[in-house]
């Protein structure tokens, strides 16, 4: 019979060659699959032993069709009652387009329909749909004017070899596994007592498919149905017969296996479903699971014997910004370099620019695809690490790195006398003073939080990170701090809602102290770390002026502003923002400062929307820091501060009472007020005198006006 087994693209050649192993000669490679002849028992070991195969279809009627008539008459060609019951259940997978068929849910019907007239003619019975467990599964491919009928003799797609319940985040289908494994030497290093480490191992596919090549275990042996289960041309005592063997098979291979598996990731849940799918594998005792972090891996803590490491490293477009997920390949390129010489180390990613800032050469790359993304196999011969050892301690930082420390000291040296006069806790030491070092400095206390500008997409990334590695180098070697205390962050164009999105969960925060306030930050859970330092001068203003004065405070964030007004004798605050989140904080500051009363109240609102309804003038001193855009699913429509600041300002100017002051301020750089529009109030600009020593090389941090009524 002729054969045609489809398989992920990139694949064809190793699915060609396992054909071949399995004793089927006549092939052929086409794009993603392979057609081949066999009798029907090849078949059937193809579907109980390809670990690269999707599907195995074959073909009962081929010919030429272009219109649904002839679609519908194609598929009639085929004896029906030959290959299911009359009352039996089907499944169509039905693929391709004609110019009188362009939806596929319709070609599938069509051919529904072609077979359940058959059977109802000749029976007066008619099959049913089953779109879980159907007794026939019917492939039907219409392409340029032909189509193909055939069986789908593997039911669910092959990768599924049934001990897979459970997968980490973004995982790798069985097949694609078992493709790089081929691909990366294991099969044969697996006869020499070889050790293969997974350092990133997630669900453990990498490693359980390689228990199963290593122990000679059908991949479809655990596997209860197939598509020709409740087929009617089914041949029981073959296929029991291949079962057999493959269970004697994999007797002997278990009690044979020499090879050490050996799989280590950081999170601990899903190194439990690991555990769990090796253990459905049956192959759980031959497979070393334990946490640990990359940066903690140790060579001393593995089997003796050169090894494999083989890997699926997160690639960017699933878990993680590129950037940061660079310093991960570099870790792993200086862990390889380091402790695993003499080893080869196979990468699987689909953003080969991260493994270019390994730091080796690859001896091979292959082309593979997981799912619709272009991936690439790079396999590294790693040898001994030629450069000088460093003394213990001692970092050599490059030419780049050197000249920005140079300009981080000289900044922190001249912001030195007003540090410590004002008693400032935390300020920006640098802003993207030298354009190829792109980065935000900021000190708070004992730890330096650093924000990365996106970079535009015309710079080579990898340049970019060799960029951000000096920064990261230099920072503690000029700021004599451990490199634990260096906290990195990417600032990119901020939309919507995605300012107030978490970056992690570790809850910790810091107290600072700003002119008397005590004020919590958090370095590592936001972009922003709660405290808007540009803002330190117009806070200082507002505690100078709120003596005696109701207060309020738009857009609050944490309200900190809200507690410097406070703490400056304000006879009320009220701080407005849509953030429970954030209002929460601010009642934190509040009462970390013992502020937390009636007379200082948070409001969970839409800033607009509060505005709109709120009627009298109620205060004598107002702040309004809105964002420069924002489209959160709180709000009721889109905030731009461009296009709405008019309508803000005089919202707010209802409540101002006459003698009032509302201070206006926004981070937009190209921000320019409405004077005709707002010709009833008198607007003085006052960014400069809202800016200390540490924003004074960056003058657009934010723009500031002074706000009162025309007498």
């Amino acid at each position: 019979m002729k054969l045609f087994l489809t398989c992920p693209k990139g694949l064809e050649l190793l699915l060609e060659e396992e054909l071949q192993q399995l004793g089927i000669s006549e092939t052929k490679q086409t794009v993603a699959g392979v057609q081949c002849q066999g009798e029907l028992e090849d078949a059937y070991r193809i579907c109980l032993w390809s670990r690269l195969a999707n599907r195995v279809l074959m073909p009962l009627w081929e010919g030429e069709a272009e219109t649904a008539d002839d679609l519908y008459q194609s598929v009639q060609q085929v004896d029906w009652l030959s290959h299911m019951r009359s009352e039996g259940t089907l499944l169509i997978d039905f693929s391709g387009q004609t110019r009188g068929i362009n939806n596929t849910h319709f070609g599938a019907l069509k051919v529904k329909d072609a077979i359940v007239d058959q059977i109802r003619d000749k029976t007066g019975a008619r099959p049913s749909i089953d779109k879980v467990a159907p007794d026939l599964r019917i492939n039907v491919r219409m392409h340029r004017g032909k189509i193909t009928v055939a069986l789908d003799l593997s039911g669910d797609s092959l990768h599924r070899r049934a001990y897979r319940l459970k997968a980490g985040e973004a995982p790798m289908k069985e097949n694609l596994a078992a493709a790089v494994l081929i691909r990366s030497g294991w099969p044969q290093r697996s006869e020499d007592n070889a050790v293969l480490l997974d350092p990133m191992c997630g669900s453990g596919t990498l490693l359980i498919e390689a228990a199963l090549m290593a122990a000679d275990i059908a991949p479809g042996l655990q596997r209860k149905r197939y598509g020709f289960s409740r087929w009617t041309g089914h041949h029981k005592e073959i296929w029991d017969g291949l079962i057999a063997e493959a269970k004697a098979r994999k007797a002997k291979g278990l009690l044979a296996l020499s090879a050490q598996l050996v799989g280590r990731d950081q999170d601990k849940q899903v190194l439990r479903s690991a555990r769990q799918n090796a253990e459905r594998a049956g192959v759980a005792e031959f497979i070393d699971f334990a946490t640990c972090r990359l940066e903690d891996l140790e060579r001393s803590a593995l089997p003796e014997g050169n090894g494999l490491l083989v890997t699926n490293p997160p690639y960017g477009e699933r878990l993680g910004e590129t950037q940061q997920l660079m310093f991960l390949y570099r870790h792993l390129g200086d862990k390889l370099k380091a402790q695993f010489a003499g080893w080869t180390a196979a990468i699987f990613t689909s953003n080969p620019d991260l493994c270019k800032v390994m730091g080796l050469r690859a001896d091979k790359q292959y082309k593979l695809f997981n799912g619709a993304l272009e991936s690439r196999l790079f396999v590294y011969p790693v040898s001994e690490r030629r450069e000088k050892a460093e003394e213990p301690g001692e970092v050599k930082l490059s030419d780049g790195a050197q000249m920005f420390a140079n300009r981080l000291l000289k900044n922190k040296k001249q912001l030195a006398k007003w540090v410590k006069r004002e008693e400032i806790e935390c300020y920006r030491v640098y802003d993207a003073d030298i354009p190829e070092y792109s980065v935000a400095v900021d000190l708070y206390g004992d730890e330096v939080h650093v924000q990365e500008y996106q970079a535009p997409k015309k710079i080579d990334p990898v340049k970019t990170f060799a960029r951000l590695q000096d920064v990261m180098n230099a920072l503690p070697v000029a700021l004599q701090i451990p490199a634990e205390k260096v906290i990195l962050k990417q600032r990119k164009k901020q939309q919507g809602s995605s300012q107030y999105e978490k970056h992690s969960e570790t809850h910790r925060f810091k107290e600072m102290n700003e002119h008397g306030c005590r004020l919590l930050v958090n370095l590592h859970d936001y972009l922003d770390t709660g405290l808007f330092l540009d803002h330190r001068p117009i806070r200082y203003r507002i505690q100078q002026e709120a003596a005696g004065k109701d207060v309020l405070n738009l857009f609050c964030y944490t309200g900190t502003a809200s507690v410097h007004a406070a703490k400056g004798g304000a006879k009320s605050t009220t701080s407005v923002d849509m953030s429970a989140t954030y209002l929460n904080w601010a009642k934190r500051n509040m009462d970390l400062n013992g502020l937390d009363n009636e007379q200082n109240l948070q409001v969970q609102s839409d800033c607009l929307k509060w505005l709109r309804v709120q009627r009298g003038e109620a205060y004598d001193l107002i702040f309004m820091d809105p964002p420069t855009f924002s489209n959160s699913k709180r709000m009721e429509g889109v905030l731009d501060v461009q296009r709405d600041h008019v309508d803000l300002i005089d919202g707010a100017m209802r409540l101002l009472r006459k003698e009032g002051v509302l201070y206006f301020s926004n981070n937009y750089r190209r921000f320019k007020i409405d004077h005709d529009a707002l010709a009833d109030y008198q607007i003085e600009e006052i960014t400069r005198a809202t800016l200390d020593p540490d924003f004074k090389r960056n003058d657009k941090i934010h723009c500031c006006f002074r706000i009162t009524h025309k007498a």
